[in-house]
């Protein structure tokens, strides 16, 4: 069965933060370990549309999150998490978010992307030309690297694919290049 019909038959055919019953869509969310129905959830084109933009949330339409932050799938329950914690300022939402448990691995995956922590706090990565950088992002070397402690030189114009971010270095990231797992440091690299 696909994943967007297991997702449809969790969520009532209802996106699982707003409830909207029109233009479904799977989103996963990042980042992934191994993807699939545990880290993936069905929600609405409006509800995606303001998680990958914050400047088109919507403070009104979260309102939602008072139900569904209690939703007991947990990938539901990270996309609450992250949404409250980005509106926090509003007040109403810091008081959803000091009723809201979750356990520490969850918390964990919840903070990945950084909703949550202090805009002074928060580590940005930047590429060479300043563009910001995410979980998930693709990204191409502009000049040729040296792998340290190999031989292998990963060539300028390859493309690394589904990068991770280093949460003590803004100038470092992860990615696989010729399947091997490499730290590159972001000035190297250019946002696809």
């Amino acid at each position: 069965m696909s994943i967007e019909r297991e997702l449809s038959k969790r969520s009532g055919s209802k996106c699982e933060l707003c409830g909207a019953e029109e233009n479904l869509k799977v989103y996963q969310v990042l980042p992934t370990k191994k993807g699939g129905l545990d880290e993936a959830i069905l929600a609405c084109n409006t509800c995606i549309d303001q998680i990958e933009n914050p400047d088109n949330v919507d403070l009104n339409h979260w309102r939602c999150l008072n139900d569904s932050m209690w939703n007991e799938n947990i990938p539901v329950q990270v996309v609450a998490w992250r949404m409250l914690s980005r509106m926090r300022s509003a007040g109403w939402p810091q008081e959803l978010l000091d009723m809201m448990y979750l356990e520490e691995d969850i918390l964990e995956w919840a903070k990945a992307t950084g909703e949550g922590e202090d805009d002074e706090n928060k580590l940005v990565h930047r590429d060479s030309n300043g563009v910001v950088l995410q979980h998930g992002d693709s990204v191409v070397l502009i000049k040729d690297l040296k792998v340290k402690g190999s031989s292998m030189v990963a060539k300028q114009g390859t493309a690394v694919r589904n990068i991770r971010l280093d949460h003590e270095n803004a100038e470092y990231i992860e990615g696989k290049v010729d399947g091997q797992q490499i730290v590159i440091i972001t000035q190297y690299v250019k946002k696809i």
